[in-house]
């Protein structure tokens, strides 16, 4: 039961302390049992100094009868024996033994009850002594007793003796009563209080002080009466606390004040005061607030109490995840960066990656698209390779290349390591960094319940402007005169056509998106046991019309860590998530949804008049323009004109494609403390990835009937012909097994040492199955399976599998001298499945040092400088993430006849990442400003690249060969300035992050990689974006002459793009192309603010990126091309004439230098963006509640930018037409109890 009072030492004796002669006494009468087993002394054990004496005087007449008993009747007759006037009775010893084996069930249960929990079995005790109505059988007898000592008479008497205990300074416990006693107790108390002292029964306090006087069965009575009442006092003295919580500056609004243990508490209002009911007078008061260090106060029996809290400055001391281990922030030298949670908690968006964009300087974090659930790229200085440059993902341990699973509510802490010096001990999976995550837990002595709910609405903001109805058919007026063409222009005739529309498809395909988010979580625990358990959904559906791009996220979390003895916890933690997302084609040309909306002529309307002929209710939208029938070349449709683009919003309608994924994350633990101050521990953990994917595409027919397709099917619409159903299930699993054993231990307070050993093995496997069909009779989606498609010739499926596993080795040490000197080594030894024997270890190690030079005398008496650290490190690290089978051979079978696919190379190594960094910690102002520098320079080698073999080996997919070297070189610069001994409390961060990319080797035999608009070259960026250079506009024939001297007849014109000769040859040709612009940012910066005035408070984050290209082919497509497609109002300043302009060439249906891959469609995509801006109000007070917030909440709600396609965000090396990411608002409320 642990001790039952508090620390008071004063006995009831007075002032006097109970000593050993005393126990000594009593001791004598036990002589009999050997000292170890002594129950009386156990029990003894576990209550408190004040109480021992009183303890002591009741328990020695009771103790005989629960030693020597050997049955139940036995200690039932020993127990009546002390009552007065039934002592002899035998059926009343008979239902006290049936009493205590209904309670207790045996002997040795008692035994260990009274020696565990003696208030517990006292309180038994006393209802047998009062005539309780617990007691079964022969409550007639027992209730003798109350002629001699009624209950009421008792109680009182117990009242009056506490209340002497509490004039002399002795202080009743906590006062949890355990036992059957217990409702017989409240009763008996609460008669006292209503009757009054009745002046029957002496005093038992004034018994109690003669301790050499005969201890009498009434004065046991008494005794026990009023050891029970002590011990319960809690409910007697509840009082209730008030008091001001203030700084330096005055009070503080909002600041939590909780009765330690419980879950009980409330917060100050705007003046600082709080009031706490109820507070027992031993109790233990918590303030804490963000900003201010937490302050424990002892009640100590006063009930107003004035706090004053100091500004928290320990946060360069807070413990951080490293790896397997975790170290003070103040000790670390290797690139480390912690995300601040605070400023994370406030980006409301789907996944947590997104939650670190402009939070972490040198991580680039970007959406692909900004359709919902679509995936998101992140960066951790740079690219590094041609392969995979995904960073690591270690959450609670285990680790992961995806963590869209992950609910932001649920994650307790984040730490990014950037260089090879503190990732090394991740060894080969570590060359793109890697992500450290901590989920939450419950907390010791406290329950609690949280709920946070948002909904919002988004929309879709920074489009292009489109040309209207009338725009368009004068610009198609005009590139028809500009061109080559003969006979009547057929633009200036169709003006004015009645069949026409005005339509603006992006308007018709956007709408206002809404979201909505719900996490309740409910913790709590005890020293012993603690658990959380979450459930959190989100949900959103996206900007584009008919809600078939939404996506969906229902998850369970549940963690619980249980302390089984002072050295061995155990403990798990289980994520299960269900995932769906409506697929749309977010980015693109096939189908291309946004491409088409952006290249539809704005005279074709969206859905056919109910007169047409072609006109069905199953498919009412217009498909080719102007459409009669299925012979094109007599008037079917008009494409000569108005080309046949697809109509964006039926191909959104049509679209069924649905993807899902049931997700299991989780692991289970054991850690246990060896050595007398637990220095070295050891740890085992087993954690299981895994997955289950359902993915399904049905493509029903729609559009126009072309006149195309085979005999089967004549007269179908040309989308989707035939219709066809695509399935796809899989399952991928992945076990992690890792084993550590760590030692950490101070010396004289000067030498910390820390050091660790570990393994770990990581097992993968996945397979998967598919299935299609054609042609379904009936397409409801009631008969979208695979059985009830066409014939079996319409049938294809097909299944594969694969496999790896990780053997791991690595160790960490760790010395730091007098906190001023510190030196970090990392080693780890990695076996992989993915190459072949003889180069199937690789070794990773690292090394870094720091230097604390604001320790040193010398600058100790610079009192504005709070900290100055340099820091070094080296290390190396690896890259395993490619294809499984990459070194070997690969064969198929066809006819019987084996034919090799690609030839293996056995020589195949690990792609290699070295890295050097430098850096400096400062601190001002008692840290109010910190803030960091880096340098660091990353060469990664042995690149794997795909190597053509010569055509007289066969017709063989390129080999993997290691070839290639790629260098990453920049500063990171990290500023945080807090405002928090003020009224008005504020904090600034601002991160900055550059990177230098280039090709430093390739292989003899490839000089070079051509993309379609890219070349990766030594010398260059990587896929740097490669054609010619527009220089400006030919203005007239003369200026043609001169500049392409050397060309025969040139076919360019005036109003032509004028490109760079870079021989001078007066030719351009291939030879004239030169590198355009790099997809990889020099820069990348963040700037967030967060402040609180009172129960208000405010923040925003700016996030944006600087000297990025984007190769945007849909400005090509839209303004250049020779189509009658639509066009942007910017080709209303295209030349018109000599003078006119020199930036837009003229508009034609024929080629004006368009064609070619030049810089006019290499645009600069640097931009900057209020990722989030959120105002939020909190309210105290409420009984029963902690506190409320409401806020509301904006995202992407400001952009600043050069580039004219949809989203400069994008991760694709060609703009083809992108999903825009949404701006949206948001409302929310966030409650905790």
């Amino acid at each position: 039961m642990g001790s039952l009072m508090s620390g008071n030492t004063t006995s009831l004796r007075g002032s006097k302390k109970v000593d050993s002669k005393s126990i000594k006494e009593k001791r004598t009468l036990l002589n009999e049992y050997d000292e170890t087993q002594n129950t009386f002394f156990q029990a003894l054990s576990n209550v408190d100094e004040s109480s021992k004496q009183l303890f002591n005087d009741i328990i020695t007449p009771l103790l005989s009868p629960v030693q020597t008993a050997k049955d139940m009747y036995s200690l039932g007759k020993s127990v009546v024996s002390l009552i007065p006037g039934i002592e002899g009775d035998d059926s009343t010893a008979r239902a006290v033994g049936n009493f205590f084996k209904d309670r207790y069930g045996s002997l040795e249960s008692i035994k260990q009850t009274f020696a565990t929990d003696p208030v517990g079995m006292l309180s038994d005790v006393s209802v047998i002594f009062t005539g309780g109505s617990m007691l079964p059988g022969k409550v007639g007898k027992i209730s003798k007793i109350a002629s001699i000592a009624d209950p009421v008479n008792v109680a009182t008497q117990a009242v009056k003796g506490t209340s002497k205990l509490a004039g002399l300074g002795i202080k009743p416990s906590l006062g949890l009563v355990t036992g059957a006693g217990g409702e017989a107790i409240t009763k008996a108390i609460q008669a006292g209080k209503d009757a009054g002292p009745a002046g029957l029964i002496p005093n038992p306090v004034k018994s109690i002080k003669n301790k050499k006087a005969p201890i009498m069965k009434k004065n046991i009575l008494y005794k026990i009466f009023l050891l029970c009442v002590i011990l319960s006092g809690s409910t007697l003295f509840a009082q209730t606390v008030t008091g001001i919580v203030s700084d330096n500056t005055g009070p503080i609004p909002g600041v939590n004040v909780i009765i330690k243990g419980t879950s009980s508490g409330t917060a100050t209002d705007f003046d600082g005061n709080y009031t706490l009911e109820n507070v027992n007078p031993n109790a233990v008061l918590v303030f804490s607030m963000i900003g201010y260090a937490t302050k424990e106060v002892s009640v100590n029996g006063q009930t107003q109490i004035n706090v004053v809290l100091s500004e928290d400055m320990e946060a360069l001391d807070e413990v951080v995840l490293v790896g397997y281990s975790s170290r003070k922030k103040s000790t670390l030298t290797g690139a480390v960066s912690v995300v601040d949670m605070g400023d994370l908690e406030k980006t409301r968006v789907a996944y947590v990656t997104q939650a670190l964009q402009g939070q972490i300087a040198g991580v680039q974090v970007t959406s692909s698209t900004g359709a919902p659930g679509d995936p998101i790229e992140v960066r951790i200085r740079g690219e590094g390779t041609i392969g995979n440059n995904n960073p690591l993902y270690v959450i609670d341990g285990i680790p992961s290349r995806d963590i869209s699973f992950l609910n932001q509510a649920d994650i307790k802490s984040m730490t990014v390591l950037k260089d090879a010096s503190a990732a090394a001990i991740y060894g080969s999976r570590a060359s793109g960094g890697v992500v450290l995550i901590t989920t939450k837990s419950g907390q010791e002595g406290k329950i609690s319940f949280e709920a946070n709910y948002y909904t919002g609405l988004h929309y879709a903001s920074n489009l292009p402007n489109m040309l209207n109805a009338d725009q368009y058919m004068n610009t198609v007026e005009k590139a028809w005169n500009n061109s080559d063409r003969t006979g009547t222009n057929p633009y200036t005739a169709d003006k004015g056509r009645a069949d026409f529309s005005d339509t603006n498809w992006l308007d018709e395909l956007f709408e206002t998106g809404k979201s909505q988010n719900l996490q309740f979580t409910a913790s709590g625990g005890s020293d012993k046991v603690q658990f959380l358990m979450s459930l959190g959904y989100y949900g959103q559906d996206g900007i584009v019309i008919f809600d078939n791009d939404k996506y969906k996220r229902l998850s369970y979390r549940t963690n619980l860590n249980v302390d089984l003895t002072d050295r061995l916890k155990i403990g798990t933690n289980l994520q299960l998530t269900y995932a769906t997302q409506d697929k749309l084609s977010s980015k693109g040309d096939a189908p291309g949804i946004i491409r088409h909306a952006l290249l539809r002529p704005p005279v074709i309307g969206v859905y056919k008049d109910v007169n047409d002929p072609t006109y069905s209710q199953r498919d009412p939208f217009t498909d080719l323009p102007f459409y009669l029938h299925n012979d094109r070349d007599n008037g079917g449709w008009e494409s000569d004109k108005y080309e046949w683009t697809s109509n964006p919003v039926a191909l959104a309608y049509f679209t069924d494609d649905v993807r899902k994924d049931f997700r299991t994350f989780g692991n289970v633990y054991a850690e246990y403390s060896f050595l007398k101050d637990k220095e070295l521990t050891f740890r085992t953990n087993v954690g299981i990835d895994l997955s289950f994917i359902h993915n399904k595409t049905f493509g029903e027919n729609f559009g126009d009937d072309d006149g195309g397709g085979n005999a089967t099917d004549q007269g179908s619409g040309r989308q989707n012909r035939p219709n066809n159903l695509n399935e796809e299930r899989g399952e991928a699993r992945t076990i992690t097994f890792n084993n550590t054993l760590n030692y950490v231990k101070t010396l004289n307070d000067k030498h910390d040492i820390s050091a660790l050993i570990g393994t770990e093995y990581i097992d993968n496997f996945s397979s998967s199955i598919g299935a299609s069909r054609a042609r379904f009779d009936n397409t409801d989606s009631t008969f979208r399976y695979i059985d009830y498609g066409g014939t079996e010739a319409d049938l294809w499926n097909g299944g594969s599998a694969s496999e790896w596993a990780l053997f791991s080795l690595f160790g960490s040490a760790s010395y730091v001298y007098d906190n001023k000197y510190m030196v970090t080594t990392n080693i780890r030894a990695d076996a992989s499945s993915r190459f072949s024997e003889k180069n199937r270890w690789g070794y990773f190690p690292s090394i870094s040092a720091g230097w604390k030079m604001s320790d040193e005398d010398f600058l100790k008496g610079v009192s504005w400088l709070s900290n100055l650290k340099l820091r070094a490190g080296w290390g190396k690290l690896g890259n395993q993430e490619i294809d499984n089978y990459a070194f070997l051979t690969l064969i198929s079978q066809t006819d019987g006849k084996v034919v090799v696919n690609r030839y293996g190379n056995e020589d195949l190594k690990w792609e290699s990442s070295e890295s050097t960094n430098i850096g400096i910690d400062m601190g001002f102002l008692n840290n109010k400003l910190t803030a960091s520098v880096e340098y660091y320079v990353k060469n990664t080698s042995d690149i794997l690249l795909p190597i053509g073999l010569p055509s007289i080996v066969g017709d063989v997919s390129p080999t993997i060969v290691n070839a290639g070297e790629v260098s990453n070189k920049g500063f990171e610069f990290s500023l945080n300035y807090r405002e928090s001994s003020k009224e008005f409390k504020y904090s600034v961060n601002a991160n900055l992050g550059t990177v230098i990319n280039n090709v430093e080797k390739l292989h003899p035999n490839v000089p070079n990689l051509v993309g379609e608009v890219t070349r990766t070259q030594v010398g260059q960026p990587l896929n740097a974006y490669y054609g010619y250079k527009m220089i400006g506009i030919y203005q007239n024939q003369a200026e043609i002459d001169s500049y392409l001297s050397g060309t025969l007849n040139p076919s360019v014109k005036p109003g032509d793009i004028k490109f760079q000769d870079i021989n001078n040859d007066g030719i351009i040709n291939s030879d004239d192309r030169k590198f355009l612009g790099s997809p990889i940012p020099d820069l990348t910066y963040g700037i967030s603010f967060s402040s609180s005035y009172k129960n208000f408070d405010f923040s925003f984050l700016f996030q944006g990126v600087e000297g990025v290209d984007r190769y945007n082919d849909s400005k090509k497509i839209l303004d250049y091309d020779t189509r009658p497609f639509n066009y942007t109002t910017n080709i209303l300043g295209a030349w018109d004439g000599e003078g006119s302009s020199n930036t837009i060439p003229r508009v034609a249906f024929e080629d004006n230098g368009s064609s070619k891959v030049s810089s006019i469609f290499v645009e600069d995509a640097s931009y900057l963006r209020l990722k989030n801006i959120e105002f939020g109000y909190t309210i105290n007070g409420i009984k029963g509640v902690q506190d409320i917030r409401l806020y509301v909440s904006g995202q992407n709600l400001f952009t600043t930018t050069n580039y004219t396609g949809m989203d400069p965000e994008s991760t694709d090396l060609i703009d083809r037409g992108t999903y825009p990411s949404s701006s949206s608002v948001l409302f929310g409320l966030n409650v905790k109890f």
